[in-house]
């Protein structure tokens, strides 16, 4: 008598977290566990024949273990695939579901794309969205993700819009990369909503010192009043991932690793230190309790203009200061535009150089030249970066750019023991804003190669004539841009004048699109 079959528990078998996939790859995996379960418990009769076909038992239990043998083998053959992939941009290239493919860089519904670096989740985890927990027993498997990009992604899926997908990647920069920006640095962005086709622009107000070289925090008001108009999803939501990275630890990038070392860390252990006091190197764990408890207060804000508010009074505290009779002034205001026969441009206003762009975008088309050469002579001392950049897209036309800095690296290089939270510095004659000019396209109605076309870079304010010239290129099109090179040369060289980043994205036959300058600076999520 064959003993009693006990119900086998084949989700154990799956090898990959099914948000990572594509769309049709979700609906592949729920056709594939149907057939598995519907020849898996099936009930034996009191002969220990399966009804199956009328197959005996032993040989309906072998064709289930072969069926399973496949599919796993499947599975983590998908699995190496998706490992094996730098960028983390989810194999955008696979072939879909009746021969549809896309090259890199191309998704059916939105992408995000920033320069976090990798951590690590455990596979199939499916803890829910905005939520990634490194606290995980030491025999699970274990993949390689784009942290702020992949976070950004996971709001997407869940329902939320490109600002609900920024703000939330922008929080996440905010604990990972804590050399070019945080909660004590400044935030500017340019958001196209495609129901509306107004572009506005995110301003942080006029600079407010909170000491003597110690800006006024306005981070989070400024994301905060952000969401609060365009957002989606809620508030709490988009601060659960980023609080749990700052608890449970992050892993340090080569961006950061390289920063520390450039920089010492005088000023920033514990949070960036070994016990000895040197500084962490590029794998090792670090994690940031206070900012934590931060993010969790600021989840509970409910509205824009006290968000920020028991960070202010925690760093007063820490600072021995009387509070500031003022906050942070934030301002949603209409982008700065300007028509061209292709369609319209936007910025962000003054100041910054942003104004002076759509001129030297204009000049250029006029004169059907580029202009001088993008990238002045570098000076002998390398510069290190001072702000970072995101964008993220969907194919119906919403489009953010999202921009913020510390004026330098590290800020003012103090950190707030209660905060874990560096304080922008305050320089006489800050330089922070001449970059942050994110750009815009809005082609024209009878422009069908592109509906809209995103530019936002970080660096010095040389990047204003790099996103020009990559402007043109655009709108020169594939065969008269090449044609260029072969004549100039390269339009943009592999990184932005030596450094900073250049995200570009764009919508184009109902697809986003994503790619950046240099390719190996950021990471992309799309689905």
């Amino acid at each position: 008598m064959e003993p009693e079959a006990r119900p086998v528990h084949y989700r154990q078998l799956l090898l990959w977290d099914p948000s990572l996939g594509s769309e049709d790859d979700e609906d592949n995996e729920e056709e594939t566990s149907e057939l598995v379960v519907s020849n898996s418990w099936r009930p034996h009769n009191s002969l220990g024949r399966n009804e199956v076909g009328g197959l005996p038992g032993a040989w309906a239990r072998l064709g289930a273990a072969l069926l399973l043998l496949v599919t796993g083998f499947s599975l983590a053959a998908r699995q190496l695939y998706i490992k094996s992939d730098p960028t983390g941009s989810q194999a955008s290239a696979a072939p879909r579901p009746g021969g549809h493919s896309h090259p890199p860089g191309v998704y059916h519904h939105g992408a995000i794309i920033s320069p976090a670096g990798q951590s690590q989740e455990p596979l199939g985890g499916g803890q829910g969205p905005g939520h990634w927990s490194p606290a995980m027993p030491q025999d699970h498997v274990f993949l390689a993700v784009a942290t702020c990009s992949h976070l950004g992604r996971e709001l997407l899926i869940a329902g939320g819009n490109v600002v609900d997908a920024g703000v939330g990647a922008a929080l996440c920069l905010a604990v990972v990369h804590p050399h070019t920006t945080g909660l004590g640095a400044t935030f500017w962005a340019l958001f196209h909503n495609s129901s509306s086709g107004s572009p506005t622009a995110l301003m942080p107000g006029p600079a407010q010192p909170l000491a003597p070289g110690l800006r006024l925090p306005s981070a989070l008001p400024s994301l905060r009043l952000l969401h609060a108009r365009f957002g989606r999803l809620p508030w709490s939501q988009l601060l659960g991932g980023p609080a749990s990275l700052a608890q449970d630890g992050f892993l340090v990038d080569t961006a950061l690793a390289t920063a520390l070392a450039a920089r010492g860390t005088k000023g920033l252990c514990p949070l960036l230190c070994h016990a000895d006091g040197t500084p962490l190197g590029a794998g090792a764990r670090a994690t940031n309790p206070k900012l934590a408890a931060v993010l969790r207060l600021a989840a509970q804000a409910p509205a824009p203009d006290l968000a920020g508010d028991d960070l202010l009074s925690l760093l007063v505290r820490d600072l021995g200061l009387r509070r500031p009779q003022s906050r942070p002034t934030p301002a949603l205001e209409p982008a700065v535009q300007r028509a061209i026969p292709q369609g319209v441009l936007s910025t962000t206003p003054g100041p910054s150089t942003c104004p002076e762009l759509l001129a030297m975008v204009g000049a250029a088309l006029r004169s059907g030249e580029p202009g001088p050469d993008p990238c002045p002579a570098l000076s002998a001392a390398p510069v290190s970066p001072v702000g970072t950049v995101l964008a993220t897209v969907d194919s119906s036309g919403s489009v953010l750019l999202l921009t913020s800095s510390l004026s330098s690296p590290f800020g003012s290089g103090r950190l707030s023991p209660s905060t874990g939270v560096l304080l922008s510095d305050l320089v006489a004659k800050p330089t922070a804003s001449a970059w942050a000019c994110p750009l815009l396209l809005q082609g024209s109605s009878d422009d069908t190669e592109a509906d809209m076309l995103g530019l936002v870079a970080s660096g010095t304010p040389a990047v204003a004539r790099v996103v020009t010239r990559a402007l043109l290129s655009h709108l020169a099109g594939p065969q008269t841009q090449a044609q260029h090179e072969r004549r100039q040369g390269p339009t943009l060289s592999t990184s932005v004048c030596g450094q900073g980043t250049l995200l570009q994205v764009a919508v184009q036959a109902e697809h986003a699109h994503v790619s950046s300058v240099p390719s190996s600076c950021c990471t992309v999520q799309g689905f």
